[in-house]
C-alpha cells in the first residue's frame, strides 16, 4: 500500500517537474524572441533615416531605395520565424547594396550623420546577431527537453511543440559581395 502511494506521489511530483521545466523553457523562448523582435524594430527605426541620408546624395538611385523600402516593409510584416528569417535575409542583402552605393558617393562617406547611422545600423547588427543566436540557443535547449525521455510524453500529452530556430536560408548568398552596377 505504501508502495503504491510512495510511487504515486514520485510520479506527481515528476510531473510537476517535467511540466514546470517546459513551461519556463517555452516562456525563455518567447522572451528570446522578443529580445530578437527589439533589435529587429531598432533596424527598422534606422532604415529610413539612412535611406533618406542617401538619397539626398544619390538621387538617381530609386532601384535601391524602392528595393531597401519594400525589403523593411516586408521584414516588419512577417509573422511566423520562418517568414521573419527570409524576410531578414532579403533586408540584409539590400543594405548591403546601399551601403555599396554608398561607396561611391566620398561627400556621403564623409557625412556626419550618414556615418552616425552607418555605425548605428552596425551595431544594431550585432546585438540582432547575438539576440538570433541567444533565441537560438534557447530553442534548442526547449527542443531537446521535449524530445527526452520521459518528458516527452508529458510533452506530447500537454500539446508541447518543437519551437522553429531562427535560421537565415540564403546565409551564404549573403556572404557574397554586392554587386553595384551604374549605368
Amino acid at each position: 500500500m505504501y508502495f503504491f502511494l510512495g510511487a504515486i506521489v514520485v510520479i506527481g511530483l515528476f510531473f510537476v517537474y517535467s511540466y514546470n521545466g517546459l513551461v519556463d523553457l517555452r516562456q525563455r523562448v518567447k522572451n528570446a524572441w522578443a529580445q530578437v523582435d527589439v533589435q529587429l524594430r531598432r533596424r527598422y527605426d534606422l532604415i529610413p533615416n539612412l535611406v533618406n541620408t542617401v538619397k539626398g546624395y544619390a538621387t538617381h538611385e530609386r532601384e535601391t531605395f524602392e528595393k531597401v523600402t519594400e525589403a523593411r516593409s516586408r521584414a516588419m510584416a512577417a509573422g511566423t520565424v520562418q517568414e521573419q528569417a527570409g524576410a531578414e535575409n532579403m533586408l540584409s542583402g539590400t543594405l548591403k547594396s546601399l551601403f555599396a552605393l554608398a561607396e561611391n558617393y566620398p561627400q556621403l562617406k564623409a557625412d556626419s550623420n550618414f556615418k552616425q547611422l552607418q555605425d548605428e545600423l552596425s551595431n544594431t547588427e550585432g546585438k540582432i546577431a547575438f539576440s538570433r543566436q541567444f533565441y537560438n540557443d534557447t530553442v534548442q535547449k526547449f527542443n531537446t527537453r521535449i524530445q527526452l525521455f520521459p518528458t516527452v510524453l508529458i510533452a506530447g500529452m500537454l500539446g508541447f511543440k518543437a519551437a522553429d530556430y531562427f535560421n537565415l536560408d540564403g546565409e551564404a548568398e549573403a556572404r557574397r559581395p554586392v554587386d553595384v552596377k551604374f549605368d
